[in-house]
């Protein structure tokens, strides 16, 4: 990956993470950069489960990419181990340089060696142009989701 550090999330990436999150029409609607309060607590949360993963790319010491990898065993296909994909977010600066792709591959990777037969991930219905590259990145769109806000 050349000059590209892929890592654990660090505490100290909270607020640049929480940027891109925020960093769209949709991220813009629910997340706030005045209060880092809730992103840190969820970060320990995070961190303190071993089948969680948020991960950072980053380049010359800047956060550059960020996705989040939940290993879950269930029943459900004679036993099976799957991971989903979340929060999947790539810095302004470095949209189509290829990091998106090097960063799904990683949570791949990461989820063959975590013993996972399934990868899944969800996306919102307007973001068209994400759906395209999961496409090219072999997942499709198999299952229709649902959410319930609480």
């Amino acid at each position: 990956m050349g000059d590209l550090e892929v890592r654990p999330a660090e505490k100290s990436d909270i607020p640049a993470i929480v940027a891109m999150l925020a960093d769209d029409p949709l991220g813009a609607q629910r997340e706030s950069l005045d209060d880092m309060s809730p992103y840190l607590a969820a970060f320990e949360q995070i961190n303190a489960d071993p089948n969680q993963h948020l991960i950072t790319a980053v380049r010359q010491g800047r956060v550059v990419g960020t996705l989040q990898l939940t290993v879950i065993p269930g029943l459900s296909r004679r036993g099976a181990t799957r991971s989903i994909i979340e929060g999947v977010r790539i810095h302004a600066d470095e949209r189509g340089s290829g990091l998106g792709t090097q960063l799904i591959e990683w949570a791949i990777d990461e989820s063959r060696r975590q013993g996972c037969q399934l990868v899944q991930l969800t996306s919102d219905n307007t973001r068209t142009d994400a759906h395209r590259f999961y496409e090219r990145l072999g997942f499709s769109a198999s299952h229709t989701g649902f959410k319930l806000q609480l």
